[in-house]
């Protein structure tokens, strides 16, 4: 399965931009899928992740809140929306697929990653 996220851009602090990830070659829908973020000179940390039925929600505890984790197994996409956007935010965003139903906050859970996508915050 072949992952693509979108929705990045340059945005000021406060605002809200809509993220998603869209799968192609094979569903995703019976997998659970997770949202990871990596800032320059960081190491890639765990934002978000959800079931594959649409529960099984975890959220890191700095986007708590802000940020929504949604999926439409139909159109096999997730959606992270992020509200409230803050300058810690900037990164690049990534979506990945899980080995099974349910994921956890872990990469090693995660066995499909997609290209990430630009999040810039500016205060």
């Amino acid at each position: 399965v072949q992952l693509q996220a979108s929705g990045g851009g340059l945005v000021q602090a406060g605002a809200s931009l809509r993220l998603s990830c869209a799968a192609s070659g094979r569903t995703f829908s019976n997998n659970a899928v997770g949202w990871f973020r990596q800032a320059p000179g960081k190491e890639r940390e765990f934002v978000a992740t959800i079931g594959w039925n649409g529960g099984s929600i975890h959220y890191a505890d700095s986007v708590k809140g802000r940020f929504t984790i949604s999926r439409d197994r139909a159109k096999n996409t997730v959606t992270l929306q992020m509200n409230s956007l803050e300058p810690e935010d900037t990164a690049d965003y990534y979506c990945a697929s899980a080995r099974r139903a349910v994921a956890g906050s872990g990469s090693y859970d995660y066995s499909y990653w997609g290209r990430g996508t630009l999040v810039t915050v500016s205060s």
